[in-house]
């Protein structure tokens, strides 16, 4: 078993009244692997955006994250706290993100980049898709070292006890198990997948199905927020229910696009 670091801080640094928590680096990390990676494949022939318009791409997705997160978080996880203090949507101080509502965030700040840049939402969405692993896989190795959503009881060698549990349990870490498939493994396919011209729409559906298994399987090994619980059969849970349409949305656009079989856009919009 792996003990987790009695006195570990969770602050990186304190700059007087200011402190920059680990958490909130994995953010920027995340941000900045986006805009890098972004301007890289802006640089390819015939990309969808270029490396300038990447910055606004990163503008607007940054703000869908955060504000989408947060909003996602309390309607999907914590409604009914949200009906008796609708102020707690603002306190963030007190955690809360929901990947699901940062998802929508996300879509709708491609929505207005390829409304203000006249591209299709499909061509902005297959352009951001093999970024924002990296943000997942930072952000859950975020929620590791806040020792937060920890995995069930387990005898496994790689299990960890955190000592927010409060109860000696060595636990799956299943934020590692996240990071590993929604960030490394997720990110590996796709930026693997669409290094060649597709159709438009396969990689943004291949990240919608990738994302919603590997999500939905990493739930069998992690807790549900203790206020939620399991939804039924004492497995099911919301994060499963919120994936289940992005398994099948993304399988649908896989069909739809393969059996369309239309080719990427010309040059100056192909993503």
């Amino acid at each position: 078993m792996i003990q987790f670091p009695e006195k570990f801080d969770p602050v990186l640094i304190s700059l007087g009244p200011v402190s920059v928590h680990w958490y909130g680096l994995m953010y920027v990390i995340g941000f900045i692997g986006f805009l890098l990676l972004g301007k890289m494949r802006a640089k390819r022939p015939n990309s969808t955006l270029t490396p300038d318009q990447v910055d606004d791409m990163m503008f607007y997705g940054a703000l869908g994250v955060v504000l989408g997160g947060r909003i996602g978080y309390v309607l999907f996880y914590n409604f009914d706290a949200f009906l008796a203090d609708p102020i707690m949507l603002f306190k963030t101080n007190q955690g809360g993100m929901s990947f699901h509502g940062g998802l929508l965030g996300v879509l709708t700040a491609a929505l207005l980049i390829a409304r203000k840049y006249n591209k299709t939402f499909l061509q902005i969405g297959d352009f951001i898709a093999p970024m924002v692993p990296i943000g997942l896989g930072a952000g859950r190795f975020g929620n590791f070292i806040n020792q937060e959503l920890w995995g069930k009881p387990t005898d496994v060698s790689w299990g960890v006890i955190f000592p927010k549990a409060g109860d000696g349990l060595a636990r799956h870490p299943s934020q590692l198990y996240e990071a590993l498939l929604e960030g490394v493994v997720l990110f590996i396919i796709l930026w693997v997948y669409s290094r060649k011209p597709r159709p438009v729409g396969m990689v943004s559906g291949l990240f919608l199905l990738g994302y919603g298994v590997f999500r939905s399987f990493v739930e069998l090994f992690r807790l549900p927020d203790a206020h939620v619980g399991y939804l039924a059969f004492g497995w099911v849970t919301e994060g499963q229910l919120l994936s289940l349409p992005m398994i099948i949305a993304g399988a649908i656009m896989l069909y739809w696009s393969a059996k369309k079989g239309n080719p990427p856009p010309k040059k100056g919009k192909t993503v």
